[in-house]
Formats: structure tokens, C-alpha cells, sequence
């Protein structure tokens, strides 16, 4: 099985799911079915048919701006993480 990871600030959107399985052989189709399933987290992952600039993704350890970007390919036994851009605070 393949597994997106889903990070804490978005599992309200996923029925505080940590992980999801996904289809898709690429990047952008994994992204897709999840966003089919869980309608609400799109707006915050994808704009159109690219992925949001301040959202980063991993295949493994790799991040995918390094492979193909939307479309590294994704096999059985991969997994995706969700790294979102984190601001706020005083300096």
C-alpha cells in the first residue's frame, strides 16, 4: 500500500486521519484522490491543477521540487508527506 501523510493542521479535514492511502501514479493524481475524497482540504493543497506554492511534498525523503515535481511518479509502497508552510509569532 502507498500512504499519504496528512500533518496535524490539516486532519480536520480529514476526519483527524493521519494517514491516507492514495491512487494515482503521480504526485498530482495521489493529491487529487485525496482531495476527491475529502472535498474540503483542495482549496488549501491545490489551485487549479498545481499544488499550492507554500506546500511542500516529499516522496520519502526526497522533496519533489528536486524529481519531477506534480508529476513524480508514485509506486506501491511509497509514501507522501505534506509539509505545509508554517508562519506567525512575534520576533
Amino acid at each position: 500500500m502507498s500512504y499519504i501523510n496528512i500533518p496535524t493542521p490539516l486532519r480536520k479535514f480529514t476526519d483527524n486521519s493521519a494517514k491516507e492511502e492514495f491512487k494515482g501514479a503521480t504526485v498530482i493524481e495521489a493529491l487529487k484522490s485525496l482531495t476527491a475524497t475529502y472535498p474540503a482540504l483542495a482549496p488549501y493543497l491545490l489551485d487549479g491543477e498545481q499544488i499550492k506554492p507554500y506546500i511542500k511534498l516529499f516522496k520519502g525523503d526526497t522533496d519533489i521540487h528536486s524529481l519531477n515535481k506534480e508529476q513524480t511518479t508514485l509506486e506501491e509502497g511509497d509514501t507522501l508527506s505534506i509539509i505545509p508552510a508554517i508562519a506567525g509569532g512575534k520576533i
